[in-house]
């Protein structure tokens, strides 16, 4: 008898279902912020197996769901930090090789050409300069790192991230903030190709500016000859030469769009110009500038990505010289940059540029609309616009039934210095925010390393 129980007991063991994190919940009562529609003052957002069952007013809650009582609380789409790094620690380590405008980050130099290779003949890729076009972001993703829980406790549940070394930097890929293993993190790859302005390393071309444009102009035009010879081959195979497989060329045939630094309006009217000599599906990101061209940047029908690291003035800059008056009045307008873009029309998202601190980075976002920015217009930025010029709104960016389950609640409004984020949402999962340590004293936004005088 005593051994019938215990081959019962068993039995009922093996058959119990696993316990795990429960998969329906239910935020009842919240005041809803969609984004893609009118904001619900008291409603329900039904989440179930990682994405949105259902949102209104009148949502019928299931017995097996986990309540989440909304009373004075607010939900928002999950935010998107529209260009990082985040989840390639490698890439962290050594940040990316700009020069977006004003602005100088250190660069991590491509390896300089051998006297020996630069006095052969191209072979191949290898043979490239600072071109990792073939590299993958969805190759590279560390669920272990640390930033990802700094960036979740401030709002985000997505970001763009690339590889950001060189010139042709290598393929981006939207990821989630959260995940057990790289491949669940993934949301949509290749994101695009990350292309940087880097002259650092070369003692010879393409070791100045207008080397690294002729480069950049000579890598599509090699490519869309690599393109035309694979397909005149596909058609045509018997008698003729096979055309060499080139990686670097087949990254860049590859992505869907191209990412393009570009900062000052002199910059940004040059790689508009750019962009359309090439024929790119281009986006433009720094952006600090763009309010004095934001009717070209309509006309032209081109995204941007507006850095939130607003320029400052380096701790470390000679308090005995005077700054221009040009530079002083880049560092007074930038703010204002995401006003004048969303009065115009123009199609803009925001990017962290490492501000991902929960106090630093309201503190940047309450910079824009002290500016002139509208806080509805600041958070399409973060969530709906991003997932448009990523080609994803079909799945995130905003409340709806069937998209994916990356939301927020806060217990005020968003961008407000005493809100504070209670629970984060992705893929349906909750986590709760880290408590963030006190700021130390005299800390502030980092120096953005302005060059111009």
């Amino acid at each position: 008898m005593r051994n019938i129980c215990l081959v019962l007991l068993i039995t009922l063991a093996a058959g119990a279902p696993a316990a795990g994190p429960p998969s329906v919940f239910a935020i009842r009562g919240a005041k809803v912020v969609p984004v893609s529609g009118p904001v619900i003052e008291k409603g329900t957002v039904l989440i179930r197996d990682g994405l949105i069952q259902e949102v209104g007013s009148n949502v019928a809650i299931p017995p097996e769901a986990w309540v989440i009582e909304g009373e004075g609380l607010r939900v928002y789409p999950g935010l998107i930090d529209a260009l990082s790094s985040l989840g390639l620690p490698e890439a962290a380590a050594a940040p990316a090789a700009t020069r977006a405008g004003m602005r100088v980050t250190q660069v991590q130099p491509s390896p300089t050409p051998t006297p020996a290779a630069e006095s052969r003949a191209a072979e191949g890729p290898e043979d490239r300069p600072s071109n990792t076009s073939w590299l993958r972001a969805a190759d590279l993703i560390t669920p272990g790192d640390r930033r990802l829980e700094t960036a979740r406790s401030a709002g985000f549940t997505a970001a763009v991230s690339f590889p950001q070394r060189g010139i042709f930097a290598g393929q981006g890929a939207l990821i989630a903030l959260a995940g057990e293993r790289p491949g669940q993190m993934v949301i949509s790859a290749p994101a695009g190709l990350y292309l940087t302005l880097t002259t650092a390393g070369f003692s010879s071309f393409p070791g100045s500016l207008m080397g690294v444009l002729a480069y950049i102009r000579q890598v599509y035009l090699d490519a869309e000859h690599y393109r035309t010879a694979k397909e005149f081959y596909a058609r045509n195979p018997a008698g003729n030469q096979r055309p060499a497989y080139d990686r670097a060329l087949e990254g860049v045939l590859e992505a869907p769009r191209v990412l393009l630094p570009a900062s000052r309006a002199v910059e940004i009217d040059r790689m508009l110009r750019f962009a359309r000599e090439l024929k790119l599906n281009a986006v433009l990101y720094g952006a600090h500038e763009a309010h004095r061209v934001a009717g070209l940047l309509k006309n032209s029908g081109v995204p941007v990505l507006v850095s939130l690291k607003w320029p400052e003035r380096s701790r470390d800059a000679d308090p005995e010289q005077a700054d221009s008056l040009r530079l002083l009045e880049f560092r007074e307008m930038a703010p204002a940059t995401p006003a004048v873009l969303a009065k115009e029309g123009v199609r803009f998202a925001f990017y962290t540029e490492g501000v991902t601190g929960s106090r630093e980075f309201v503190r940047a976002v309450r910079r824009a609309l002290e500016a002139g920015l509208s806080p509805e217009a600041a958070l399409r930025a973060f969530t709906l616009a991003a997932a448009e010029i990523y080609g994803v709104a079909d799945r995130l960016g905003s409340l709806e039934k069937g998209k994916i389950a990356n939301l927020i609640v806060t217990d005020g409004e968003l961008f407000e210095e005493k809100t504070r984020v209670k629970y984060v949402f992705i893929d349906g999962r909750k986590y709760e925010p880290l408590p963030e340590a006190p700021p130390e004293e005299g800390a502030g936004p980092q120096p953005s390393g302005e060059v111009l005088r």
